[in-house]
C-alpha cells in the first residue's frame, strides 16, 4: 500500500514557508493564550507594541508593493499606464468620497481592505494547492468554499452583533444590523462548512494517501485567527494582533520570497542589491522609512496620538478644515489604497 506522499506545494522552501507564511496566525493565537489578561483587554494598545504591529508590520507590509511594481523596471515599462493610473484614480475617488462624507471614505476603504484581507487567504491557499492533480474538483471546491467561509462568517458576526470592542480604522466604519435569528444561522452553517472540510480531508487521506501540509495549514490558520481575533475575543490588542500579524508577515514575505527566486535582468535597478549578502537590509530598512515617515504625517497633521515616537512630526498643525482633510486624508492612505488596488493584477501570471 503507497502511503501519505511527502511532496507539498511549497512557495519558497518547507523551513521558510513554515516560519514566515504558515506560522504567524498560529504563533499569534498562543501569545494571546499564554496571555489572556493582556490581550483581551479593550483599551488603547501601548505604544511599542504599537510600533511593533502597526508600523513595522502593517503599514510596512504595504511598501513591499514597490518591489514588484515601481522599483521592477521591466515590470513598470510593460505596465507604466496601469502604475500611474491606480494612484491617480484611487486619489481623484478618495478625494470626492471625503468631500461626500467623511465616514463615508473610510467606510469605503474600510471594506477594500477587508477584500484584500480575504484575498489574500485564497491566493495563498490557491498557490498552496497547485499540485493537487488527483483531486476531484468537489474537493478543490470545498476548500474555495472553506477559505471564504473562514474569512466571511467572522465578518458576518462582526455586523450582526454592536458588542465588538474593536474596529478596522475607526469607529462605525462597518454597517451594523444586530440579528440574532441570522447570526445562529450563518454560525450554524460556518460549522457545518468546517465538518464537511474535515470530512473532504479524511476522503482524500484514504482515497489517495495524500495531505497536503501547507494547504491545510493556511486553512486551518485562517479558521483560528479570524474566528478567534473577531469572535471569541473582543478586545483590539487580541484583534490587531491576530489580524496584522497573520496578514502582514505572510504578505512581507512572499514578495521577500519572489525577489529571491526571481533572476531577470536588474541592470541600473536597486532590486539589483537585493541579490546581495545585505539585500535583506535593504528590503526591511526602505520600507520601515517609509512606513515611518506615513505614520509620523499622519500623527503629525491628523491624529496627535504617539507624539513622543513622532516627535519630528510635532510641530505640524492640526488640520481640521473640512476641505483640507478632503484633499489631505486621501493623500495620507493613498499607499494603502494603491496596495490594495494593485494586489489584484500583479499576482496573476499574466501581469509577469
Amino acid at each position: 500500500m503507497s502511503t501519505i506522499t511527502n511532496k507539498q506545494s511549497w512557495i519558497y522552501s518547507a523551513k521558510a514557508d513554515l516560519l514566515f507564511i504558515l506560522s504567524p496566525p498560529f504563533v499569534a493565537l498562543l501569545a494571546i493564550l499564554l496571555f489572556p489578561a493582556v490581550f483581551q483587554q479593550a483599551g488603547s494598545i501601548p505604544l511599542l507594541y504599537w510600533v511593533f504591529l502597526i508600523l513595522l508590520i502593517d503599514v510596512a507590509h504595504v511598501y513591499t508593493t514597490l518591489y514588484q511594481t515601481y522599483f521592477n523596471p521591466q515590470r513598470l515599462k510593460k505596465h507604466y499606464s496601469l502604475y500611474m493610473a491606480i494612484p491617480v484614480v484611487c486619489y481623484v475617488v478618495g478625494v470626492l468620497l471625503h468631500s461626500i462624507d467623511g465616514m463615508l471614505f473610510w467606510r469605503i476603504l474600510a471594506y477594500l481592505a477587508v477584500f484584500h484581507f480575504i484575498r489574500q487567504q485564497y491566493g495563498f491557499m490557491r498557490l498552496y494547492s497547485r499540485t493537487e492533480n488527483q483531486s476531484p474538483d468537489w474537493c478543490k471546491t470545498i476548500d474555495v468554499i472553506s477559505i471564504y467561509t473562514a474569512t466571511l462568517y467572522p465578518l458576518v458576526y462582526w455586523h450582526l452583533s454592536d458588542d465588538r470592542n474593536f474596529n478596522w480604522f475607526i469607529d462605525g466604519e462597518f454597517f451594523q444590523f444586530h440579528s440574532d435569528l441570522l447570526l445562529s444561522l450563518v454560525t450554524v452553517l460556518y460549522f457545518l462548512v468546517l465538518c464537511i472540510y474535515l470530512i473532504k480531508e479524511t476522503f482524500i487521506i484514504l482515497k489517495y494517501k495524500q495531505f497536503n501540509i501547507p494547504r491545510n495549514l493556511i486553512i486551518g490558520g485562517t479558521f483560528l485567527s479570524w474566528y478567534f481575533g473577531i469572535v471569541y475575543f473582543n478586545g483590539d490588542m487580541a484583534f490587531t494582533t491576530l489580524n496584522v500579524v497573520s496578514h502582514g508577515i505572510p504578505y512581507m514575505s512572499l514578495v521577500w520570497f519572489m525577489q529571491k527566486k526571481e533572476r531577470p535582468d536588474y541592470k541600473g535597478s536597486l532590486l539589483i542589491h537585493l541579490k546581495r549578502s545585505y539585500g535583506i537590509l535593504i528590503f526591511l530598512g526602505i520600507i520601515v522609512v517609509l512606513a515611518y515617515l506615513e505614520e509620523g504625517l499622519w500623527d503629525g497633521f491628523i491624529w496627535k496620538e504617539h507624539q513622543p515616537f513622532f516627535g519630528i512630526f510635532k510641530q505640524l498643525p492640526t488640520i481640521t478644515s473640512k476641505e483640507t482633510l478632503a484633499l489631505i486624508v486621501p493623500l495620507l492612505s493613498l499607499p494603502q489604497s494603491t496596495h490594495y488596488v494593485l494586489d489584484g493584477f500583479i499576482w496573476k501570471k499574466s501581469h509577469a
